[in-house]
């Protein structure tokens, strides 16, 4: 059994003190909405000047806006097992995309406790829409298996590559769609031995059924459903644009599938600009539509809507980031454990609650939202995550009882790794994984790190040095190439 059931168990027959910053008001509706591979730069908020995000630029209007936030890592996979367990990349259970070959080492384990798992603890109702990517059918990883009460999407992260998939998942239910897959990705597929596991790519012809939009819509529904009902809900939704279809690139050389591109057709830019544009624009239109729903069903100020992007920008589908200045004033991008490829827009908006066109610098990530989520909901945060902060009074706009991180911790294991830290205005970088050379930058001075201070600064070095080593825990499933162990998987 999960140590979660010893934790309830102790709650119930002894009593423990439980406390939350939101008073013995009702508990609040949670929604965390996740896009896929969205960079820094990417919303008109945080400085975007191509692509329109009216909707969301309107939600920090009224909302927080995090600047100094940070994903779990610098790709899918790990960066959504820190957010789901609180735990970061040097003790979580799934610390890299492990690919068909391990998918054990991409799989939580029964013993692995998600905010999920402890928001049932407090009566919610909850639901996963979208990509998950931790778990398949039948394995311990499966959301069912890890506290959400409804699934409907992609489990497997290849397969959400693909935005006309001939099926989804509901549950535990394949749910064909009518999308109908390339005949010359199917015959590539099978001559290079690739896993049958619903990644592809559709001509015109058979693209008929645009995942994004159907995950728009089961989470409106399930909004819709919830709302008004005895016990308060989370939804993680869990968006894929504006990932590419790395599968459809190879075919047509443009990644960026949508339906259309909208307001950016007769734009004089790439297609696959004109797609990463419309993909954005077609998400921001979607939480426009939630956060219309929530009014008409008059719950928005009974509802935290908290809105992040799981990694830094990417340069696959063959759009061009640098066209969009997708990273803004950061260096880095997605698989670089630089400032580009981690730290990532955050908005969080709960009307009556959150001062409007707040913003806030303190530093937090992924980890954080476990605590979060159990100080919003009543319940004492499980001892595994000692490393998750709550940013629960930074959102409720009372900075002095806002605890601070001695530091923040990243292990990234493609090629021969790497590592980083930030601590205060610090932040340090090594790579190789372990034995590497350090780089040390002033990010308040200089965001975009192109002043390795190292040299300057020996004591910082060897305190950063000192943090790596603490953090990092042993895991059999991981080891960077340079150790001779296994190479990481694609």
């Amino acid at each position: 059994m999960k140590r979660l059931f010893s934790f309830v168990l102790a709650t119930v027959f002894f009593g423990v003190a439980i406390s939350t910053a939101v008073g013995a008001e009702k508990k609040p509706n949670v929604i965390f909405i996740l896009a896929d591979d969205l960079g820094y730069g990417d919303l008109g908020c945080f400085g975007q000047t191509k692509i329109l995000t009216p909707n969301l630029d309107q939600l920090a209007a009224e909302g927080i806006r995090l600047t100094n936030f940070y994903a779990g890592c610098t790709v899918c996979a790990p960066s959504r097992s820190v957010l789901m367990t609180g735990q970061h990349t040097g003790q979580t259970w799934v610390r890299g995309n492990a690919g068909a070959g391990n998918r054990e080492a991409q799989t939580l384990r029964a013993e692995d406790v998600t905010v999920a798992e402890m928001l049932k603890t407090a009566g919610y109702e909850t639901a996963l829409i979208g990509k998950w990517g931790l778990g398949e059918l039948g394995s311990t990883g499966h959301p069912n298996a890890q506290g959400f009460d409804y699934f409907y999407g992609y489990l497997n992260q290849r397969h959400a590559h693909n935005y006309y998939p001939t099926f989804l998942i509901r549950n535990s239910e394949t749910v064909p769609l009518k999308n109908v897959v390339s005949s010359e990705w199917e015959a590539k597929r099978v001559a290079d031995g690739a896993p049958d596991d619903g990644a592809g790519w559709a001509h015109p012809e058979g693209r008929i059924e645009y995942s994004h939009d159907l995950v728009a819509a089961e989470a409106l529904q399930w909004i819709d459903q919830k709302a008004g009902g005895e016990n308060p809900f989370f939804l993680y939704l869990a968006l894929t644009v504006p990932h590419a279809n790395n599968e459809g690139t190879r075919g047509t050389g443009n990644g960026q599938e949508v339906p259309d591109y909208g307001i950016y057709a007769d734009k004089d830019w790439t297609e696959p600009n004109k797609g990463q544009a419309a993909m954005i624009t077609r998400m921001d239109g979607d939480i426009g539509r939630i956060v219309a729903l929530l009014k008409e069903k008059g719950i928005a100020e009974d509802t935290l809507v908290f809105f992040t992007s799981d990694n830094g920008h990417h340069k696959e589908g063959g759009n061009d980031p640098e066209f969009f200045d997708a990273n803004g004033p950061l260096r880095g991008m997605k698989r670089d454990l630089s400032e580009g490829g981690i730290r990532v827009p955050a908005i969080g908006w709960w009307p009556g609650k959150i001062e409007p066109g707040t913003v806030s610098d303190h530093a937090a990530y992924f980890a954080d939202f476990m605590a979060t989520a159990c100080e919003l909901s009543g319940v004492t945060t499980p001892e595994a995550t000692a490393q998750s902060i709550s940013f629960l009074p930074t959102l409720l706009g009372k900075p002095e009882a806002q605890k601070d991180h001695e530091y923040l911790y990243w292990e990234f294991y493609e090629g021969a790794g790497k590592q980083a830290v930030r601590f205060d205005q610090w932040k340090a970088i090594r790579q190789p994984m372990f034995e590497g050379k350090v780089e040390l930058y002033d990010v308040s001075k200089d965001l975009g790190e192109e002043n390795d201070v190292a040299s300057e600064h020996p004591d910082l070095v060897a305190k950063a040095i000192g943090f790596m080593k603490e953090a990092h825990v042993p895991n059999p499933n991981w080891k960077p190439r340079a150790a001779g162990k296994k190479k990481s998987a694609k």
